[in-house]
């Protein structure tokens, strides 16, 4: 079937005295019954392609499926005399969440079954779950398009029903002490969060704004401390931070700022025993850890507890009643370092132990601030999910479940290492593997590089039970660690943003060049894939390389730099200055324009390329791909194909339901088989 090329209607976005005209911009208009008709051709021909490969999709679905534990409780975790979970049916799209009291014999209790709220509707997404401290109220949103509008409701969990209360475009919730007051965030038609408001279930009287952020660099956030002493209202932008704090038990409070905002400060705060702890950027971009009176904050007479180290990242702190745990990020290496709070400086600290040399771990669900044990969250390369309870006073960890992968999985079966790649100016960049030992025989094979290297978010070493697929099959999986991610602290980062942008993509270059050098893989093996700013990743290098990659997957691909940037009626674009740059600056133009996935394409032989995207994407609207793809066809030569797949039904994170996010991993999946050319027979 022949690809679609939806018509050239010239429109001048020319700027700075450079004429740029996009003959592709009225893709973006999705009210256009034209383009709709682009869209669903587009899809067309994407499923004509996959048309031979129907056999292939449908045989890694089943694999996949078989792997998972259809009917699965995740592991329960207590607060306020409560046990509450998620559990996963057989047959059913979503989880239902349960909870029952923590005492013998007490039968569970269902709060909210997705499932049934989700009946004649393509979409759901789950926001917001609060019980309320008296344990009698859940509230709760829900997200019906993709397109982050979530509505808040108040359900009565004796009777089941909700309250006649319903909050349109809301995002986070947290209850007051006396579990009738609710705080919220609302909001603005950019789906910035900028407002924070007071309801009083049942008082009859509006609802009060007690905050409005108006700087659209900065997002707020709701949150609540462990002791549930204080609500905390976060006002951030993406390199400042200021903080205002409720008492929670007061209904009528107003919010106090913790300490005033100054540029390029950020800082997160706990509570405990009268004083605020705080990470804070002042002395170092890494952070530093202090405590101070919560009645008058002052980082001028705080006192430090952990000082700002240059190679070692202070991520987050869990606070408790008796303890403190550090998440560390040393040289990219994550770890979990406890104190003894209880015993002052007659305490020591300590590394909770791991068992392999590349890993993620991180806190999980601790909900409880009176606790001796902390419930830690583990994968690795070949470690499937895992979660482990660390007594705190003994040190002795207990393994409480572990991601079922049936089908006889066995880790060792499988090995994992990291290499380093150097780029072009002398960094060295980390990258990750994992392979099928028996599979591995010295030459070069497929290859699958991943990356994202964006807002400082770190893609630590991860299991996948759907990746089995591939590396049964002889494939190797590798993530390259590039800069602009947060795999190696906050300078790593830095070094990968606004003018050292650039840098990110000349990374996984470098990383695909190593992988190339030390034999694990050859050009015409090698695909790699990313998704939003991980699209641009990949987009982007195969701008600077397209003889290096074999094939290209980008998901919901932030690719039409440019343009995005220029807009500031789209959502994120005003927020987003801080991460790119603003382009009706000169200097931000001149760098963003020299790396726009879009607006470099040119005449070569483009890598085959499997685009997809989410027609109610609010993040990436899905016309970044789509006009990718229409001007791509236009300027490569060879013959490989240029594929679109636009989910009609939902956002940026793809389909909502379990089984259809399933088959969509089963279609890239299928992609990257028939490109290498392993379409034949089962994974063995």
């Amino acid at each position: 079937m022949k690809a679609p090329i939806p018509k050239r209607k010239p429109h001048d976005v020319s700027i700075h005295g450079e004429t740029r005209i996009d003959d592709w911009y009225w893709l973006r208009h999705r009210d256009d019954p034209e383009v709709i008709a682009h869209l669903h051709a587009e899809n067309a021909h994407t499923e004509a392609w996959f048309a031979p490969h129907a056999q292939l999709k449908q045989q890694l679905y089943d694999e996949m499926l078989a792997r998972i534990q259809e009917d699965d409780d995740d592991l329960p975790w207590r607060k306020n005399g409560w046990w509450t979970w998620s559990r996963t049916a057989k047959g059913r799209q979503y989880e239902t969440w349960l909870r029952r009291r923590d005492e013998p014999g007490a039968p569970e209790e269902v709060m909210l079954d997705l499932n049934a709220l989700a009946e004649g509707k393509p979409f759901l997404q789950l926001g917001a779950l609060d019980v309320s401290p008296d344990a009698r109220l859940l509230a709760y949103s829900l997200d019906e398009t993709g397109a982050l509008d979530y509505t808040l409701r108040v359900r009565d969990l004796a009777s089941g029903q909700d309250l006649p209360l319903a909050i349109e475009k809301t995002e986070d919730a947290a209850w007051g002490n006396d579990s009738r007051t609710l705080y919220y965030l609302t909001k603005d038609e950019a789906k910035r969060t900028h407002r924070v408001w007071r309801h009083r279930l049942g008082a009859g009287t509006p609802d009060e704004l007690l905050f409005e952020e108006g700087d659209e660099l900065f997002w707020l956030g709701l949150g609540k401390t462990r002791d549930e002493r204080w609500i905390v209202v976060s006002s951030g932008s993406k390199d400042t931070t200021e903080l205002r704090v409720i008492d929670a038990d007061d209904p009528a409070a107003a919010p106090r700022v913790v300490l005033p905002r100054k540029s390029g400060i950020e800082m997160s705060l706990d509570h405990r025993h009268g004083r605020f702890y705080l990470l804070v950027n002042d002395t170092g971009r890494n952070f530093r850890l202090v405590e101070t009176p919560a009645d008058a904050p002052s980082l001028a007479s705080a006192r430090e507890l952990i000082a700002h180290r240059d190679d070692v990242m202070l991520e987050d702190v869990d606070l408790f009643e008796r303890w403190m745990v550090v998440q560390e990020r040393d040289r990219g290496t994550l770890k979990l370092r406890v104190f003894d709070l209880e015993n002052g400086n007659r305490g020591r600290d300590w590394h909770i132990p791991f068992d392999e040399a590349v890993y993620s771990a991180g806190g999980d669900v601790n909900a409880e601030f009176d606790s001796d044990v902390y419930r830690v969250a583990y994968t690795s390369m070949v470690t499937p999910h895992s979660i482990v309870d660390v007594d705190l006073r003994s040190g002795e960890r207990t393994l409480k479940k572990r991601q079922p992968v049936l089908g006889g999985y066995d880790p060792a079966l499988y090995d994992s290492t990291q290499i380093m790649a150097r780029a072009a100016d002398g960094t060295e960049v980390p990258v990750s593997l994992v392979w099928k030992r028996a599979l591995r025989r010295g030459a070069p094979q497929p290859l699958l590089m991943y990356g994202y290297g964006a807002y400082g978010i770190p893609v630590d070493p991860y299991f996948s039970s759907s990746r089995l697929s591939l590396l049964d099959r002889g494939v190797v999986f590798a993530i390259a660690h590039v800069r602009g991610g947060g795999d190696r602290g906050r300078r790593w980062y830095d070094e990968g943003k606004l003018e050292k942008k650039r840098n990110s993509f000349t990374d996984l270059v470098a990383c695909a060049e190593a992988l190339v050098a030390q034999g694990w893989t050859t050009p015409a093996q090698l695909i790699i894939e990313g998704g939003s700013a991980g699209g641009l990743l990949v987009a982007a290098a195969a701008n600077l390389r397209p003889e290096l990659f074999r094939a290209v997957v980008a998901e919901v691909p932030f690719v039409d730099v440019v343009n995005t940037m220029l807009d500031e009626s789209l959502p994120l674009t005003v927020g987003e200055y801080l991460e790119w740059g603003n382009p009706k600056e000169p200097h931000h133009y001149a760098v963003i324009r020299s790396y726009s996935p879009y607006d470099n394409l040119r005449e070569a032989a483009y890598p085959a390329m499997y685009l997809r995207a989410g027609l109610n994407d609010s993040q990436v609207p899905y016309w970044e791909a789509a006009k990718y793809a229409a001007r791509l066809r236009t300027v490569k030569t060879g013959d490989e194909p240029v594929l679109l797949s636009v989910n009609m039904d939902a956002g940026h994170g793809g389909a909502s339901g379990r089984y259809d996010a399933l088959a969509e991993r089963a279609e890239v999946l299928a992609f990257m088989l028939a490109v290498w050319g392993l379409t034949a027979g089962a994974a063995p």
